[in-house]
């Protein structure tokens, strides 16, 4: 029992000279690029999500295999330049015209299943 007071002292004794030692914090200016880019990659995300939202995107989407869940998760897992690729052919596609860009998110669905990122397609075998 003498050992193990000495030991839980020795313990305390340490822990409260180490609460003393000063903590460093890193810290920089964040940019007004660095802080708007955030909030245009937020908007960019909003911007496909909500087109993979509409009807006709999740009908087109579930006949080509894909459902709309898997796609709404690769495009969280997507990098932001890829989804700002994706929020431009949005913005450019004609408002009946979402074959392309369904064509588009189909092969990147593809690649990733293929590169062993995803799991979306039974028919693809992952190159990992």
């Amino acid at each position: 029992m003498n050992l193990f007071k000495r030991l839980i002292a020795s313990v305390l004794i340490v822990s409260t000279t180490l609460m003393g030692l000063p903590l460093t914090a890193q810290a920089s200016v964040v940019t007004t690029t660095e802080a708007m880019s955030s909030e245009v990659a937020d908007a960019n995300r909003d911007k496909v999500a909500a087109f993979l939202a509409r009807e006709d995107v999740r009908t087109a989407l579930e006949a080509q295999g894909v459902s709309s869940a898997a796609a709404t998760d690769r495009v969280k897992a997507m990098s932001d330049a890829e989804v700002a690729q994706l929020a431009d052919r949005v913005d450019q596609a004609p408002a009946g015209g979402i074959l392309g860009f369904i064509f588009v998110l189909f092969l990147v669905l593809l690649v990733t299943d293929i590169l062993g990122l995803t799991k979306v397609f039974p028919f693809t075998r992952s190159a990992r």
